[in-house]
């Protein structure tokens, strides 16, 4: 297999009038989703768009993925834009990604023609329309190989401007493969799809849904909001499996949502993205106890998830879940300071789900996509992640902090996710965020629910050691988040700054 398409072949030649992506407007079956792609890819290829990039500036609807699929049969690789993203970051993206075709929706003509510059745009309502070139797509995709790029996603970058991380269709079906069989995701599997499609995460969905022939529901992007009636929206909808950040999980329990509605449908709950605070998750399991919960890590240069912890014990309330074991095919080691094997060190990963890189971006490339310092003997490229973790006593990979989380105060090495864990075990805590200001060297904390602010700061003056207890904190009603729904430590870093 070398292309991501094979698996909408084979899925719309097997269930054509079964629904596949739905919202609360409109739905596709399987046959539509192939059949309004075909078009859509033919009328890029007839105007000699194809092998380069396509950005999709639509909103978040079964369309949208459609048009993914589009730009995938023309021989292209999609680059996913949404309104919700800030036109400060989408300015950067195009000017990064320079596309000659951009396909806009009925809500999105007048941005994307804003911004498009001299590209080509294409309204989905009428290239979805078109007539279908059989024989020319056919001849494309025959000359396609699996390391041909599949798409682009855009992540944040230190200096304030976004990467493009180019990921081929080996490693995407190397990664769909993988998911699928740790996850057992069938055909009666029925996603609540959480994450905007300009991140990766979104993947979880979308592509195990289209191998399998199974359907994503997609949850407006308000009712995370309002924790009841989200519940509801998932029983409405009988949606039995969850793949979200944490943040988005905490804020059904912490909120107190199941002492009003269960989810009734509920069989698995995936979560990625940060660290689930223990005395959350143990209200989701208490709530909830025979479901399936599942840990998941893996940053978007290797392609997404690269590794998972089911978990099958009881923590305490100091600990931590298990980011786990590698999916079959990954390899990942901790690098120390030396780049030495160690027991605590920098995340580390070889294997096909090591993406191309970023895209026109060889300086940044190069800082995070290198030689294997253990390897000597050939090329050998792997993904420095960032991420700091340890081997507990089971052996298994536990998160520590983010690199550039591990800061140094007052003459000593402090990970700001350690006073994180310590805050997140507080009684009626449900988030929080230490931040460090380096110019003024000191450390503030930002923390949602749970005792007033002199109360937190003499509770932490107890735990932690005195390099370690905040200068100041801030208790606040909503805990500020980016759009992906991790907490926005650059929005909070910079509040404090200011």
């Amino acid at each position: 297999m070398r292309n991501v398409l094979e698996y909408l072949d084979k899925t719309a030649s097997a269930y054509p009038s079964k629904i596949a992506f739905r919202d609360e407007k409109t739905a596709l079956t399987f046959g539509q989703l192939d059949l309004m792609s075909r078009r859509a890819g033919s009328a890029l290829l007839r105007d000699g768009i194809s092998r380069e990039p396509v950005a999709v500036y639509m909103s978040k609807t079964p369309a949208q993925i459609a048009a993914f699929m589009a730009v995938l049969q023309a021989g292209c690789f999609y680059v996913p834009i949404d309104d919700e993203m800030p036109a400060t970051r989408i300015r950067l993206i195009f000017e990064n990604l320079k596309p000659r075709a951009v396909i806009f929706g009925e809500d999105t003509e007048e941005n994307a023609s804003k911004f498009a510059g001299d590209a080509t745009v294409y309204s989905w309502e009428s290239i979805s329309r078109g007539e279908e070139d059989a024989e020319a797509l056919t001849k494309l995709r025959s000359s396609m190989i699996d390391t041909d790029p599949a798409y682009i996603m855009y992540t944040s970058g230190s200096t304030g401007i976004p990467k493009g991380v180019a990921v081929c269709h080996r490693s995407l079906i190397d990664y769909i493969e993988s998911f699928c069989e740790v996850m057992r995701f069938d055909e009666d599997t029925v996603f609540g799809s959480q994450t905007p499609f300009y991140f990766d995460a979104s993947l979880k969905d979308i592509y195990p849904t289209i191998k399998l022939g199974c359907e994503t529901v997609i949850i407006p992007h308000t009712l995370f909001m309002f924790p009841v009636k989200l519940v509801e929206f998932l029983n409405e909808y009988k949606i039995n499996t969850l793949c979200w950040v944490v943040s988005a999980l905490t804020m059904i329990s912490a909120f107190g949502a199941f002492d009003e509605v269960m989810p009734q449908y509920l069989k698995l709950v995936g979560f990625g993205g940060e660290v689930f605070p223990i005395k959350q998750y143990k209200r989701w399991k208490k709530a909830l106890p025979d479901v399936r919960y599942i840990n998941l890590y893996g940053p978007t240069e290797t392609t997404g998830v690269s590794m998972y912890y089911e978990v099958d014990r009881d923590f305490e309330k100091d600990d931590v879940i298990p980011l786990g074991r590698p999916f079959e095919n990954v390899d990942i080691f901790l690098l120390d300071e030396n780049d030495k094997l160690s027991d605590e060190g920098e995340i580390c990963m070889r294997g096909t789900c090591v993406t191309l890189g970023y895209y026109q971006d060889k300086e940044r490339t190069s800082e995070a996509f290198v030689q294997n310092p253990l390897n000597d003997r050939y090329p050998e490229i792997i993904y420095r992640t960032g991420d700091i973790a340890r081997r507990n006593e089971r052996g298994e990979l536990v998160f520590v902090s983010r690199k550039d989380f591990q800061i140094k105060h007052m003459g000593h090495r402090v990970e700001l996710g350690e006073i994180e864990a310590d805050v997140n075990s507080i009684k009626g805590v449900s988030s929080s965020c230490a931040v460090y200001l380096k110019k003024k060297d000191r450390i503030e904390l930002y923390y949602e629910g749970g005792p007033e602010e002199a109360e937190m700061l003499s509770y932490l003056k107890e735990k932690l050691p005195r390099y370690m207890v905040p200068t100041k904190t801030h208790k606040l009603t909503a805990m500020p988040l980016t759009p992906n729904g991790k907490i926005d430590r650059k929005g909070l870093t910079q509040l404090s700054e200011g």
